[in-house]
C-alpha cells in the first residue's frame, strides 16, 4: 500500500443536479456498534473550519423503521430517513448489526439509486456487507475486517475481497477494514476532497496519524475462519498451521487436498479470502513474530522455524508485511516490554541507545538483502509463471503460464524468497497506488 500517491480514481458516474459534494448522509441501522457508527459522525458532522477543515453538512438517516438500539442498550433518534439520501453526494454505511441477516430491502435500494445518480458509496468494517448486498461491490475490490473476510468473499464471490488492506479506494464505492480503520478511509476521504493540508489539520484536531502505513497482516491471527469447519479443506489448513516449521509450498497443499493447484486456489481463495500462497506466507511470517517476542532464537534459527529457506527471506517478507526488520522488532518489542521487575528497568539502555541499536540492526538488514540480492542470481525474484511477481490477491487471477525449473533443492513456490517491493505490491515498479487501494482488474 502506497503512502505517496495522490492520484486518485475516477468517479464513473457524473453527481446528479439534486445532490450536493459537501452533503454526507450516514446510514444507521439498529444493533449496529457505537464507535464505528460515531466515527462519520465525527468528522463529517462537526464545524472545524477554525483549525484549516472545510465544513461537511451532515445528514443522519435511519435506514430502517424501527428503534435505533446501538451498544450498551443506547437508543439513538435520527432526524431523517431513506429519503434523505437523495440529496447526499456521499453515502456512509458505517456498520452492519450482522453478517448473517440480510440489509433491509429498502435501504438497499437507495444505495442503488444514489449510486444511479452519481454518489460516492462508503461502506465501513461490516458495512461492507451491506454494499455487497445491493451489488455495488460486484466486480470490485473490497475489504472488510480480517475476521469477516472470509464470509464475505465466500457469501458475495463475484466481490474481489483483499482482507490485507486498511480500505480500498474504487473511486466511487470506498470500504475500511474493522473498527478504527474507518477513520483511516475518512480521513482519506476528506484528503482527497480538500487537499493532505486539510487531512492533517483534521488528524490533528482527532490525535491520529494523518495516514497509517501497513495494512491489516500485522493484526491477524491464526483462527481458522468460522465458516471453513465443515470443509474437506480444513484437514488442510489445520495441517498447514501445525507444519509451518517445515518447508512445503501451495503444490503440496493442493497435493494434500488431492486437488489440482488451480481448483484449490480457486477453493482457498473462496473460503479465506486470500489466495494461498499469500496465506501461507502471512502465517509464516506472523510465527516467526511470535518467536521473535517469546524465544532467544537467532534470526536464522527463526527464519528455519517457521519453514523459511533462508533468513534473506524472513526478513524480506517481514520487513514488508509488519514495516520493520526482524531483529528490530525483537529489540523494539523487548525495549517496550522488560522481562523483569522495577530492579532490571533501571538497567535498560536509554531510548537513545535503543534508536541507535534499531538503527544499526536495519542498516545490517539492508545490507545483507542488498549483498543477497546483488550476488546470488539464483534467488527467485519473482513468482515463477507470473508477470511481475503478482501473489493473485482476489481479483487477479494468477497467470498459468510454464514456470522456470527451479534449481536442484529450491522450491517452486517463492514463499522462501524476497521480492522487490513493487512486485510484492502486484503491480509494475513505477507505477502509483493510493493508500489502502488495490487497482480494478484489467479486462
Amino acid at each position: 500500500m502506497s503512502q505517496d500517491s495522490t492520484t486518485v480514481p475516477e468517479t464513473s458516474r457524473k453527481l446528479s443536479g439534486r445532490r450536493r459534494r459537501e452533503i454526507v448522509a450516514v446510514l444507521l441501522f439498529s444493533g449496529g456498534p457505537i464507535f464505528e457508527s460515531s466515527i462519520p459522525l465525527s468528522v463529517f458532522g462537526i464545524d472545524r473550519q477554525d483549525a484549516g477543515v472545510p465544513r461537511y453538512r451532515l445528514l443522519v438517516c435511519a435506514g430502517e423503521d424501527v428503534p435505533l438500539r446501538t451498544t450498551g442498550g443506547l437508543e439513538l433518534t435520527a432526524p431523517y430517513g431513506l429519503e434523505a439520501l437523495s440529496r447526499a453526494g456521499t453515502v456512509v454505511v458505517p456498520a452492519w448489526r450482522s453478517i448473517t441477516q440480510p440489509p433491509p430491502a429498502a435501504a438497499l435500494d437507495a444505495l442503488r439509486r444514489a449510486h444511479e445518480e452519481g454518489a460516492r458509496i462508503v461502506g465501513l468494517c461490516t458495512g461492507a456487507f451491506v454494499l455487497a448486498a445491493a451489488g455495488l461491490l460486484d466486480g470490485r475490490p473490497a475489504t472488510t475486517h480480517w475476521m469477516y473476510a472470509p464470509t464475505l468473499a465466500k457469501r458475495y464471490p463475484s466481490v474481489h475481497v483483499d482482507p490485507r488492506e486498511l480500505f480500498v479506494d474504487d473511486g466511487d464505492v470506498l470500504t475500511s477494514a474493522g473498527t478504527a480503520a474507518g477513520i483511516d478511509l475518512c480521513l482519506h476521504i476528506v484528503r482527497t476532497d480538500h487537499g493532505a493540508d486539510a487531512a492533517g489539520a483534521l488528524a490533528r484536531r482527532l490525535v491520529v496519524p494523518p495516514r497509517r502505513s501497513g495494512g491489516q497482516e500485522r493484526y491477524l491471527d491464526r483462527s481458522l475462519p468460522e465458516e471453513i469447519g465443515a470443509d474437506p479443506l480444513a484437514e488442510v489448513v489445520a495441517w498447514a498451521l501445525e507444519h509451518l516449521h517445515e518447508q512445503f509450498d501451495v503444490e503440496a497443499l493442493a497435493a494434500r487436498a488431492y486437488m489440482s493447484r488451480r481448483t484449490f486456489d480457486r477453493r482457498f481463495r473462496s473460503l479465506t479470502g486470500s489466495a494461498p500462497l499469500q496465506w501461507l506466507i502471512t502465517q509464516r511470517v506472523l510465527q516467526a513474530q511470535r518467536l521473535l517476542e517469546t524465544s532467544d532464537y537467532s534470526v536464522d534459527e527463526v527464519a528455519g522455524r517457521c519453514g523459511f529457506r533462508s533468513p534473506v527471506a524472513l526478513r524480506g517478507h517481514f520487513r514488508r508485511q509488519l514495516g520493520s526488520s526482524p531483529a528490530a522488532y525483537r529489540a523494539a518489542y523487548r525495549a517496550r516490554r522488560p522481562q523483569g521487575g522495577p530492579a532490571e528497568r533501571t538497567d535498560r539502555p536509554d531510548r537513545a541507545d535503543r534508536l541507535e541499536r534499531l538503527e544499526r540492526a536495519d542498516r545490517s538488514d539492508r545490507a545483507e538483502v542488498i549483498e543477497q540480492r546483488s550476488g546470488d542470481h539464483s534467488l527467485p525474484l519473482r513468482r515463477p509463471g507470473v508477470p511481475g511477481g503478482h501473489t493473485g490477491h482476489p481479483g487477479h487471477p494468477p497467470h498459468h503460464g510454464h514456470a522456470p525449473h527451479p534449481e536442484p533443492g529450491k522450491p517452486e513456490s517463492d514463499a522462501y524468497a524476497p521480492r522487490l517491493p513493487e512486485q510484492a505490491a502486484g503491480r509494475a515498479p513505477g507505477r502509483p497506488s493510493l493508500p489502502g487501494q488495490r487497482e480494478r482488474p484489467v479486462g
